[in-house]
């Protein structure tokens, strides 16, 4: 795709274009064989994820500190638990009698030692009073369990609960739990918010930045590029996958840090609180953990075949839709309809492995997460019953098991995603890797006062995708200033080759190609590129005014120069029949015929006032009394202009000033119409086909 100089253009409308050629994406000059249509197979995901990294080292502070607020978050939630085991000790301890058992445990040792309470009615039928060493009794020993029956028998009993009956609940420590409680649930829910405000505005920031960076490369890749890969698979790629990158961004790298603090600060706590149920809970959860990693190693091709199966159908759809009518003429739409299938049917199985697999976790984790919920409570009860922990230490256990398997779960999610934008970087960065066109901000040669002499110097050139099949053959001829230069011959003969050279659309591998003297290879691209207007076979319109697109990258230019443009070219009447005129605004709806469009492109060459003109097929779609209109047009437009034009029209270049002949790269003939007539060589015997062909449909 060539460069545009749109640097101090008054119209810079984007947008669609309305029209463009039946394969869609190529270049204006078009050339080349067209190649695949998908974007690279990603080969190295942690490389890929590295690139985006370094991409975002910018940006690395504030994301470092919205991560450590999301670590902040998690560890204010870890807290929460802790302080819900002390607020349930109080309540139980209240409803039980307003003391811990520790210290019911040593009240009541010390009933026993002043003779309040006789211990021999508390002890359990069976007991060995013989054996009995009232001196050894301890009834803070949770582990012993005569001395634990013996507690639960006293405390239990009719006596001890009228005696203690006046015991409340302590409202005070409550409070000052609550308190705490909303404070620390407070200062998790600011940090969430924060470092969810802060994940967003840099995704937004890198995304745009990504878009802008994939904008920006689309113009310095060499036409080449895009005579090998499809626009819809460039399409995808700033939008599909930049948008996977977004997401993961925003969503999964602060979910993955949030559940990675979660899930180490539980562990920490709930080995604090009890290690019995602990190890309980992380053995469960290591046949969870050991599934996720073998599924998440399996499923990493089918996310990358997700992404390039996607570029290659949007690729197709594109190429399908703008040449939807070539399509319908061809009755191809049995063999359209075959190919989208295998396409849709590509990224229906990529989507369904993918997804399917990533699936499989959340289910996976739910059972883990229930299965070692029932471990803790079957372990916990237990616990409870010997007299191990508290009502309140079990309670505190459940929110932890919960808590344990939720990042568990996240982390999952977050790997989901990650992997999907491992592959979706993989392809933005494969693109903007590409190699670009040479830089030339160091040519310092200008065309300044262009007289338009051109001269094409030996010139050889091979495709680089084909290096060896040499297209122009040691090509040579002097074209003079304000000369009409013909460029005829066959299909394939490098006719549309040779302007592609001569703009720099492709670079000569051999020969130099000279304007006033000077080679384009020490001007620079842009430079040379201002001194051409372009009219091509292939319109190009894009969703805008009439105005815009007449004005199109062109400053300086008044009413009356748009409009008198437009009547020479045939064009006034029509525009101003439109509902608002020049300001009506074209779309794919607007009623406008190939002919009319390629007019406002010759109009548009025409305002734009370059100091010499390319013309490739400029009048091909324009019906013959149209041709004639602008025909005379053309003639005035390339007046005292040094112009190029391709013509399989013989009929359209007869007052040529020269016309080159081409035939497999070389210049077979040169001279003008009636030289060349006189001849009676190749281009003779062109203009006679044609002749009769003309006769024969007419007689017809």
């Amino acid at each position: 795709m060539p460069e545009s100089n749109t640097s101090n253009s008054s119209y810079r409308r984007s947008g669609p274009p309305m029209r463009r050629g039946p394969m869609g994406g190529r270049g204006p000059m078009g050339g080349g064989p067209m190649g695949g249509m998908g974007g690279g197979k990603a080969k190295d995901t942690r490389g890929a994820l590295g690139k985006l990294i370094g991409y975002c080292r910018s940006q690395a502070g504030i994301i470092l500190f919205a991560l450590l607020l999301a670590a902040a978050g998690a560890v204010f939630t870890i807290i929460g638990p802790d302080q819900i085991s002390r607020l349930t000790d109080y309540i139980y301890d209240g409803l039980s009698g307003g003391v811990s058992s520790e210290e019911m445990a040593e009240d009541i040792q010390n009933q026993i030692a002043s003779g309040e309470i006789n211990i021999m009615d508390y002890l359990p039928e069976g007991t060995d009073i013989s054996e009995f060493d009232m001196e050894s009794l301890d009834l803070t020993d949770t582990d012993n369990e005569l001395t634990q029956e013996i507690f639960n028998n006293i405390t239990l009993s009719e006596e001890y609960q009228e005696a203690h009956a006046d015991d409340g609940i302590d409202m005070d420590g409550i409070l000052g739990v609550a308190l705490l409680l909303v404070g620390i649930y407070l200062a998790s829910a600011v940090c969430n918010f924060v470092q969810h405000f802060i994940m967003q505005t840099v995704t937004q920031r890198t995304a745009k930045r990504l878009r802008g960076d994939i904008s920006t490369k689309i113009n310095r890749l060499p036409l080449k590029y895009y005579s090998g890969n499809a626009a819809g698979d460039v399409l995808s790629r700033m939008t599909n996958d930049v948008d996977m990158i977004g997401q993961a961004m925003s969503n999964s790298l602060s979910n993955l840090v949030t559940a990675v603090a979660q899930f180490i600060g539980c562990l920490i706590m709930m080995y604090y609180t009890n290690w019995i149920m602990a190890t309980t809970t992380v053995l469960a959860t290591i046949i969870g953990l050991v599934l996720m990693v073998v599924i998440m190693s399996r499923s990493q091709k089918y996310f990358t075949a997700r992404q390039e199966s996607l570029g290659d159908l949007n690729g197709y759809i594109e190429e399908m839709y703008s040449g939807h009518d070539v399509i319908r003429i061809s009755n191809a739409e049995d063999e359209v309809k075959e190919t989208f299938n295998s396409l849709n049917q590509a990224v229906k199985n990529a989507n369904f492995r993918s997804q399917f697999l990533s699936g499989l976790m959340q289910p996976l984790m739910t059972f883990i997460g229930n299965l070692g919920y029932v471990a803790v409570c079957v372990v916990g009860a237990s616990q409870i019953i010997n007299g191990n922990i508290t009502f309140g230490v079990i309670t505190a256990f459940l929110i932890y098991t919960r808590l344990f398997e939720s990042p568990l779960r996240q982390i999952s999610q977050a790997m989901t995603q990650v992997q999907s934008c491992a592959a979706a970087s993989e392809r933005v960065f494969e693109f903007l890797a590409e190699e670009e066109m040479e830089d030339e901000s160091a040519k310092t040669k200008r065309i300044d006062h262009v007289r338009g002499e051109v001269e094409f110097r030996n010139v050889k050139f091979a495709y680089p995708n084909a290096p060896e099949k040499e297209i122009i053959h040691d090509f040579s001829v002097i074209v003079k200033p304000g000369q009409k230069a013909a460029i005829v011959g066959p299909t394939g003969a490098g006719k549309t080759t040779m302007v592609n050279l001569l703009m720099r659309f492709f670079e000569t591998t051999g020969g130099s190609i000279l304007i006033d003297g000077i080679p384009t290879t020490d001007i620079p691209r842009e430079d040379v590129h201002r001194q051409f207007g372009m009219v091509l076979q292939d319109t190009w319109l894009f969703a805008g005014t009439v105005r815009e697109n007449l004005l199109y990258n062109t400053e300086g230019v008044t009413e009356e120069q748009m409009i008198e443009a437009c009547k020479a070219c045939g064009i006034h009447n029509f525009i101003s029949a439109l509902p608002h005129g020049y300001d009506s605004v074209l779309s794919d709806n607007t009623a406008i015929s190939a002919g009319q469009k390629q007019l406002m492109t010759i109009a548009r060459a025409m305002i734009q006032n370059s100091p010499m003109l390319i013309l490739d097929e400029a009048t091909s779609s324009v019906d013959t009394k149209t041709e004639m209109l602008t025909q005379q047009a053309m003639d005035k437009l390339t007046d005292k202009r040094t112009s190029f034009v391709i013509a399989h029209r013989l009929s359209t270049i007869k007052n040529a000033d020269i016309i080159l002949v081409m035939r497999d790269g070389d210049i077979v003939e040169q001279g003008s119409h009636e030289e060349l007539l006189a001849q009676n060589g190749f281009y003779a015997e062109l203009y006679n086909s044609q002749f009769e062909s003309v006769a024969q449909r007419e007689a017809f």
